[in-house]
């Protein structure tokens, strides 16, 4: 069913009055369903021909893209997309900064806590000295992630446990947004062994102390990169910074593609979105503006890797988790972050007279407004 824009806006007109808990009847299912595929093809599209203007594009097997090195490509995305996948391994459930595309945003006090003296790991709780148990009883993860919220908060809290998996041989990551970086902790963090930091340079706006501390961190440790949601602001931001971010010779930069729920939607109300596989919900400059990005660094051709974290890439990670877990072929736990759809989250792009779906056709007999549709 190649249902037309007008219809499209016409139905989601109707749909966003709807009680949330109300599901749609099954025809009303196939219009809602035809209108997400027909934005998503329009945008796919748009996609493609914004990839054809990235010169050197490369492939990381099939499952994500980049430009540059592919000594400076983050060894933590490879774990991630190639290996056992994002092992999460969390603390802190705080965090000094407020960031409108957070996950959490407006919920941040609200986080529970792992509770002192104790990691959670794959779901359950762990002291420190549990880990030589956790390693000889499990497949050895080919890498593993520090997550959830803020490690600097607390960071000489987690110290022992990085000695603990280095001594094990396991790559660790960590991310920050990095205001509470200072060379003390960051040369402490790479005396403990940690392989690679990532900066959320997005949440301070490319403070210029953050970009010096990022060129400290290179000093301790071996990988150390950005990654942040991509935004009109962070792009403007980084633009105009280009240069001192670059100087600080730092490796790569993960352009992550922003996806919301129902906590960081208001932020970006009024945006074109688009939903990928019936999952993730992103405003549609994310990604247009993640390859605007890397075209600029292919063609300036800037010293560092540039990662398209996007939709599609969080996709086949999660394809290649559940594999790893030995989950039934196709099984995966990427999905919608929403209880129904946001129907009226989709007004914008579907009123957008510059953004037009690829091919339409009239509805047939039986899905048209003013008929009863079951």
């Amino acid at each position: 069913m190649l249902i037309s824009k007008q219809d499209a806006l016409a139905w989601f007109e109707f749909f966003a009055q709807l009680p949330e808990d109300e599901p749609l009847p099954p025809r009303q299912q196939e219009i809602a369903l035809a209108a997400l595929s027909q934005i998503e093809a329009a945008e796919a599209a748009r996609i493609d021909a914004l990839r054809a203007q990235v010169p050197g594009l490369k492939s990381l097997g099939g499952r994500s893209g980049y430009v540059g090195e592919d000594a400076r490509f983050p060894k933590g995305c490879r774990s991630c997309l190639a290996g056992t996948g994002l092992s999460a391994v969390r603390k802190t459930n705080r965090c000094n900064l407020n960031c409108p595309f957070c996950y959490d945003f407006g919920e941040m006090d609200a986080q529970p806590p792992i509770g002192e003296g104790y990691w959670e790991i794959g779901g359950s709780r762990f002291r420190v000295e549990d880990l030589p148990l956790l390693l000889s009883a499990s497949k050895r993860p080919t890498g593993i992630a520090y997550v959830y919220l803020e490690p600097f908060m607390e960071i000489e809290k987690y110290y022992p446990i990085i000695r603990a998996f280095r001594e094990a041989g396991v790559y660790q990551h960590m991310y920050t947004n990095g205001t509470l970086a200072t060379p003390e902790n960051l040369a402490a963090l790479g005396e403990a062994g940690l392989d690679e930091l990532r900066f959320n340079l997005g949440a301070s706006g490319c403070a210029d102390r953050v970009i010096d501390m990022m060129a400290e961190a290179k000093r301790h440790i071996p990988m150390v990169g950005i990654e942040t949601p991509m935004t009109p602001q962070l792009y403007g931001a980084f633009m105009q910074k280009k240069a001192a971010i670059l100087a600080t010779g730092i490796d790569f930069m993960n352009c992550a593609e922003l996806h919301l729920n129902p906590n960081n939607l208001e932020n970006y109300w009024g945006e074109d979105m688009y939903m990928y596989r019936l999952g993730y919900l992103s405003p549609i400059s994310s990604h247009e503006l993640t390859l605007k990005l890397m075209a600029a660094a292919a063609h300036e051709q800037w010293p560092i890797a540039v990662h398209d974290c996007c939709n599609a890439t969080k996709f086949a990670r999660d394809l290649n988790l559940r594999a790893h877990e030995g989950g039934w072929f196709g099984a995966s736990s990427y999905g919608m972050e929403f209880d129904c759809i946001p129907y009226a989250a989709f007004l914008p792009i579907l009123s957008d007279p510059d953004f037009q779906f690829l091919e339409e056709e009239p509805l047939p007999e039986g899905y048209r407004l003013g008929e009863v549709v079951l």
